[in-house]
């Protein structure tokens, strides 16, 4: 069905819904006595969507699980059509009732975001009036994806749960984690323990780092998958190892410890594994055990880019041999799109960060029949600068604004590779420049609500200046939730 735009003030969503219509039976008032009916199936989605409106309203709103009358909200796992994916959805709002469909927690959740946003930001005590309408909403692409950098600067487990609650928000069904780097090691591996307690003593700057402890990980998992996000972790090899070799002399070929890499800049792509030596491939197989074995998502990231010590035979041979430990340990092989110069299995994931749109390596791949996910460095890095006086990110890419990185098509972006191909999109947020939560909010607001637009919404609905719109009516929203986001002269705030 194509999406019906109307202007009636009150469709302000992101990402924008597939097709929406206003409702005849006119408009729904949430007030203390309104109830959320969510049967045991749907009781999670439930209770999560009463947190979140008694944050708003002040309204401690009952979930029921029996059989309601015909008013209130309801959230059923039935009735949208399953042709959408099991993220579609369909909301209903008329004058007794509000009726979230789906047939899959991930599908009522996605219209709970929709719902959320339908709410205005401050109702003066109330009711809290949402507009009567129909949508009818599927994503576009399967991996909806953000990358948080934990490894150059490191953010504590309450940090990266609220990043988690920020992008829940537009939808984002991945989290991609990258642990390693050559500044940090960010995850505890029981069998190599300091690997973390030395490898993740430091970051950028020199400060103190920190890292996970495998509860702490799995802590950081199971609240992921509460808000329907699926982690996946990247131990970057055979380069961005300087941490590790700091931790473990013997991983070096000459068995002498490097001193401790706090820097950032051009010092990138000076280390590497060393393809001769056994003990490398035992290091790596017992990291990726420990790791496969913490994470319940199907893929694991094995970095792969910037090995630039390692010549291409060695490169080669380095992989040959690693990537059948990931399959041996259950899980499949994702990695910047280097790792394609390997003999790949077939389930291997591509992750496209170049900065042109042309790449024969990647549309070679895809004619094999790999999947690629897509986050060109020059629209979708959310460390590059907005412009020359954004206060924190690089340059290197290219100023990114909101319109650089919402005015581009992932379907069509790549001479040679079809959408078909194409898995998805993700936003990687590097952090060598970032110093807290509030970096965070600066650099991935507004641009990440882009570049899950792109990822969520059909290509039919891309249209910036009706973007720019809805995107300011978030505006109020952040404010609201303290995200300190950076007001780009591009959108019209309120």
């Amino acid at each position: 069905m194509a999406r019906l735009v109307y202007t009636c003030g009150v469709l302000n969503v992101v990402p924008a819904p597939v097709s929406v219509e206003r409702g005849p039976a006119g408009d729904f008032a949430i007030t203390a006595a309104t109830t959320i009916y969510a049967p045991p199936d749907a009781a999670p989605v439930g209770v999560y969507l009463a947190d979140v409106l008694r944050l708003s309203t002040g309204f401690r709103l009952p979930v029921l699980h029996d059989q309601p009358a015909d008013f209130g909200v309801l959230l059923l796992l039935r009735g949208p059509d399953a042709r959408g994916g099991e993220s579609s959805y369909q909301l209903d709002v008329t004058s007794r009732s509000v009726i979230v469909r789906a047939n899959t927690q991930s599908g009522l959740f996605a219209g709970v975001q929709t719902l959320r946003q339908l709410l205005p930001v401050e109702s003066g005590g109330g009711p809290w009036t949402l507009p009567g309408v129909r949508i009818l909403d599927h994503p576009r692409f399967a991996h909806r994806g953000a990358m948080l950098d934990v490894a150059r600067h490191f953010f504590t487990v309450a940090e990266v749960k609220r990043f988690i609650d920020q992008i829940a928000q537009y939808k984002i069904n991945v989290l991609h984690l990258h642990l390693t780097d050559d500044q940090g090691w960010r995850i505890e591996i029981k069998s190599w323990p300091r690997l973390a307690t030395v490898g993740g003593s430091t970051q950028v700057g020199g400060g103190p780092g920190g890292y996970y402890t495998q509860d702490q990980y799995r802590e950081l998992v199971a609240y992921a998958a509460s808000r329907y996000i699926t982690i996946i972790p990247e131990i970057d090899v055979p380069g961005h190892v300087n941490a590790a070799l700091t931790a473990y002399p013997e991983l070096n070929r000459d068995g002498v410890a490097p001193p401790p890499f706090t820097g950032v800049g051009s010092a990138i792509g000076f280390s590497s594994l060393h393809s001769e030596l056994a003990i490398t491939y035992r290091f790596v197989d017992a990291v990726l055990a420990e790791l496969a074995a913490l994470t319940p998502g199907e893929y694991l990231h094995l970095g792969t880019d910037e090995a630039h010590p390692m010549p291409g035979t060695e490169y080669a041979r380095f992989l040959k041999r690693v990537l059948p430990m990931v399959a041996k340990h259950g899980k499949k092989v994702t990695g910047w799109h280097e790792l394609l110069v390997a003999d790949l299995p077939d389930s291997t994931v591509a992750q496209y960060w170049g900065t042109t749109d042309t790449n024969e390596e990647v549309a070679q791949a895809a004619a094999r029949g790999h999947k690629i996910v897509l986050s060109p460095a020059n629209k979708a890095y959310l460390d590059m600068k907005y412009d020359q006086d954004t206060p924190v990110g690089f340059k290197w890419a290219g100023f990114i604004d909101v319109d650089t990185a919402y005015e581009w098509d992932p379907g069509s972006y790549l001479h040679g590779v079809p959408e078909s191909a194409i898995l998805g999109v993700e936003a990687p947020l590097w952090s060598e420049t970032l110093l807290g939560p509030e970096h965070i909010d600066l650099m991935a607001f507004p641009r990440l609500p882009a570049i899950a637009e792109l990822g969520w919404s059909p290509r039919s609905s891309h249209d910036w200046n009706d973007f720019r719109r809805r995107l300011a009516a978030q505006g109020p929203r952040w404010t609201a939730q303290g995200i300190g986001f950076h007001r780009s002269s591009q959108i019209p705030w309120p």
